[in-house]
Parts: C-alpha cells; structure tokens; sequence
C-alpha cells in the first residue's frame, strides 16, 4: 500500500508542476514495487510480475513519450494477462 500512495502523491506533483511525461515510469516503478513486495509470500510468479513491471518503468524514463503509452498498456494489460493466465493454469488461480 505504501508504494501506491506514494504513486496517488507523486501524479498529483507532477501534474500540477507540469511534469506529466514522468507519470507512466512513475507509475509502472511503484506499482511493480508494491507487487513486489506484496508478492513475496505469493506464488513464485507474483513478485517475477513486479520484476518485470520494474523494468518496464525504468524503460518508460528511456524513451519518447509517445512510447511510454505503449509500454504502459503493455504492462498493465498485457502482463496482467500473461502472468494471470500462467498462474491460472499452473497453480489454479
């Protein structure tokens, strides 16, 4: 929870200081860290998915934003799916 407060805090600085091009990073970062840390006594794939949504945060602070929406659909669509999927089929849901 504290990581997604910590997000709620963030988008409103940014938005009111103009800086809304570091909210998709922002966003993707603290939402894979507060899986991470969340996932820690989950099944093996719970913090892999943190992981990963880690990683696609640190990209979105290297690219264009015109590519951060791309990235920040694919993580939050694409690896919910994936991963929900996976564990689904290999630990019953």
């Amino acid at each position: 929870m504290p990581a997604l407060v910590a997000g709620a805090v963030l988008t409103v600085a940014f938005v009111a200081t103009g800086e809304s091009a570091l909210l998709p990073g922002t966003w993707l970062s603290l939402y894979g860290a507060a899986v991470t840390a969340g996932g820690a006594f989950s099944v093996r794939p719970v913090p892999i998915m943190g992981c990963v949504f880690l990683g696609l945060g640190a990209l979105c602070f290297a690219v264009p934003v015109q590519a951060q929406q791309l990235i920040l659909a694919a993580g939050f669509g694409g690896l919910h799916l994936t991963f929900g999927y996976q564990i689904t089929r290999h630990y019953g849901g």
